[in-house]
């Protein structure tokens, strides 16, 4: 078997349906059945079988579909080994980046890392903080850049930090929020978390939402119109002179901090393309991209 008989195996085992699992891997079905038959026939044993609720994987079938992530894994790390014999930085850089970074930060940034290494190709993966944090802590990507404090076991790098404010058209008074009408945005759990930690140690009551809007640069936009007031990281609105802006602080009068962070494992830095990636961000002053 090939690194593609094992991809195969792993989104067949994951979707269990012949027609999705031939879009999903470019094949047309005929193709994928007759793959199939072919893994079978070098392992001589049925792996699996059609029915009314889709594609049914034997005992036998199901452990090889098991042991796919493993194989594609060795399949990768011999390849990146192989690359990284080359006195020259080149192959693939897989990074996660949380969706806020993705939009402001990552498309200068790869640019500049670009210059000065034409032949790193990238496998960027984007989403929210939470959904970086696992990619880089299941190992499916080498570097991940969160917002947010996780729990990390390994090596990080903090970017930059961030105040969390009250942002506004208009002068307003914190003690009058209760009956302003807010701009709710989909975020992340912690700073979501952080948002409503900080409501419920100063007021009673619950905010008056007057409007949800799919994320923080939407939210920006709506406040910016005069339809409410927004509670935002200070990154959003820090050029924006034209916008009234609080600092939140906590119970000891310390301002609401939100940190950007690098997560990768030592044991990748054994890779030139990784190595490289660490040290150009190190040196980066990622506030001024």
């Amino acid at each position: 078997m090939d690194e593609r008989d094992w991809l195969i195996l792993k989104v067949l085992y994951e979707k269990n349906n012949i027609t999705k699992s031939a879009e999903i891997l470019y094949m047309s079905q005929p193709s994928l059945t007759k793959r199939i038959q072919q893994i079978e026939k070098e392992f001589n044993l049925t792996i699996v079988s059609r029915g009314t609720r889709g594609v049914q994987f034997t005992p036998q079938g199901e452990y090889l579909a098991k042991c796919a992530d493993e194989m594609l894994e060795r399949h990768r790390r011999i390849k990146e080994t192989v690359r990284n014999m080359d006195q020259e930085v080149s192959g693939t850089l897989r990074i996660a980046v949380s969706n806020f970074i993705t939009r402001h930060k990552l498309p200068q940034l790869l640019k500049l890392f670009r210059e000065q290494f034409p032949k790193v190709s990238y496998k960027v993966t984007t989403g929210w903080s939470r959904e970086v944090f696992q990619l880089a802590y299941n190992r499916d990507v080498q570097i991940g850049i969160v917002r947010g404090d996780y729990q990390w076991p390994e090596s990080r790098q903090l970017l930059f930090e961030e105040n969390i404010c009250i942002v506004s058209t208009e002068h307003i008074e914190i003690q009058d929020l209760p009956v302003l009408p807010r701009i709710d945005y989909e975020t992340d759990a912690l700073l979501k978390s952080m948002i409503d930690n900080w409501w419920s140690g100063n007021f009673s009551e619950p905010p008056v939402i007057g409007m949800e809007v799919d994320k923080a640069d939407t939210c920006k936009e709506m406040v910016t119109s005069g339809l409410g007031y927004g509670i935002l990281p200070s990154v959003l609105v820090e050029n924006r002179n034209d916008l009234y802006k609080i600092n939140l602080k906590d119970d000891a009068g310390n301002p609401l901090v939100r940190k950007t962070w690098m997560l990768y494992r030592e044991e990748s830095m054994d890779l030139k393309v990784v190595k490289e990636f660490v040290h150009f961000i190190s040196k980066l002053d990622f506030e001024q991209l």
